[in-house]
């Protein structure tokens, strides 16, 4: 009878974790774009423009005046001083809003207001301070030059020309722009519709007490949130228990209302995880594990007509750090945004910190501006994967990659700010 030490069988090996890189870049891959709708300009803010607009009329659309004061012929005030000021005769005022052009001759001028349109025969406009502002007649201090003061129609964007181009982000200056050239609505990559599930039958609702052995939900409120940060319009379906059938229904009935569609638990090898369990059935949604800590059970595929599917871990840190690390920039990607990743800052750690071998580690961290304008970062929270208090106490994610196993305090390590605080 053979014995095991003479049995010429080779154990199989182990499954070589798939790496972070690897994952991410299959994803994005698979990602492809929205197409683009119109939107009004508040409603466009933050997206990306989708076409070329021009402006059809000048900007500004007639020559006007930067200050309150006088339209004068220039060559009528050039032996202006104090000691001799020109004095004009006043013909008539100008408001802002006219919208009749007057006119002037020789050795007139007329009182006008910011914004105002110039007269015709006036080419430039001596500002209050330099006349002693007379009503009948005026006093001029000093001589003008030739279109001081003016605002020449068209020196800010001439008619015809480009005022914003494709891809240009909507901020709050890009949506002045295209208000001040009469564009209230305009065609944008839209905002990718990402609908929230958690899993679970011991998870309750907010306003529940829970009972024993069972816990309120927090990743779906989470997860959300991430998203709406991301730039999506993200909504919460709610809790689905673990049954099979349960969770393929409520799937099915998001899928016309869903760009990207996020489900957190049930994707480990415990036997209750249902996700990864009636997923598999379908052969579109691959599980596998990734070389890193948190979040090394991972689901991703596609439902229905092509719609991205995340299944995310349940624990709450491994969760978020699974979006941050996946779905954040599968969303930026379908938004059309050039950089996809959060930008990392170097920081000097406050402790020690061990990492395992060819795994990238994220830990919570508080991330603080130091006195010569550089960046200190200290761990909250232990390593592990539930603690959500502490998570709620981090402002960062400290990042050691797959070939660090050791940080002494006082090093530099690469750090992803989540939100900054003002201390």
């Amino acid at each position: 009878m053979a014995t095991a030490a003479s049995d010429s069988r080779a154990a199989p090996l182990p499954t070589p974790l798939r790496t972070v890189d690897e994952q991410l870049q299959m994803i994005l891959d698979g990602i492809g774009s929205l197409e683009p709708i119109e939107l009004t300009l508040l409603d466009s803010q933050g997206l990306l423009l989708a076409e070329d607009v021009r402006s059809d009329f000048p900007l500004p659309s007639f020559d006007n005046s930067s200050m309150d004061g006088y339209a004068v012929r220039a060559i009528d005030t050039r032996s202006a001083s104090e000691d001799k000021p020109v004095r004009l005769q006043v013909v008539g005022d100008i408001a802002a809003g006219a919208t009749t052009r007057s006119g002037m001759g020789p050795g007139l001028s007329m009182r006008i207001m910011t914004g105002a349109p110039i007269p015709a025969g006036a080419d430039a406009v001596i500002p209050l301070e330099d006349t002693d502002r007379g009503l009948a007649r005026v006093a001029i201090t000093r001589p003008v030059h030739t279109g001081e003061c003016l605002r020449r129609a068209g020196e800010d964007l001439p008619a015809g020309s480009p005022a914003l181009g494709a891809g240009a982000a909507l901020g709050p200056q890009q949506l002045a722009l295209l208000a001040a050239i009469g564009r209230d609505r305009v065609v944008v990559r839209p905002r990718p519709r990402v609908i929230v599930l958690s899993t679970g039958s011991e998870l309750v609702e907010i306003g529940q007490r829970p009972g024993f052995g069972e816990v309120i939900d927090s990743n779906s409120y989470m997860i959300a949130a991430a998203a709406k940060d991301a730039g999506a319009d993200a909504r919460r379906v709610g809790i689905v228990a673990d049954d099979h059938a349960t969770l393929l229904d409520a799937l099915e009935s998001q899928l016309l209302r869903a760009d990207i569609l996020v489900t957190s638990g049930g994707v480990s090898m415990g036997a209750y995880d249902v996700v990864k369990e009636a997923l598999s059935d379908l052969g579109t949604v691959e599980f596998t594990k990734i070389a890193m800590q948190p979040g090394k059970p991972q689901g991703f595929g596609y439902l229905g007509n092509k719609v991205p599917i995340f299944c995310l871990p349940g624990n709450p840190v491994s969760s978020l750090v699974s979006f941050e690390t996946f779905v954040r920039p599968a969303i930026r990607k379908l938004l059309g945004k050039r950089n996809l990743h959060r930008a990392t800052v170097q920081a000097t750690l406050t402790e020690d910190i061990e990492s395992p071998r060819s795994v990238r580690q994220f830990r919570r961290g508080v991330l603080k501006r130091t006195d010569d304008g550089g960046y200190s970062v200290s761990l909250v929270g232990g390593p592990g994967s539930h603690l959500i208090a502490s998570l709620a106490l981090s402002n960062c994610l400290v990042v050691l990659d797959e070939q660090t196993t050791a940080v002494s305090s006082g090093s530099a390590v690469t750090v992803m700010p989540l939100l900054l605080a003002n201390r």
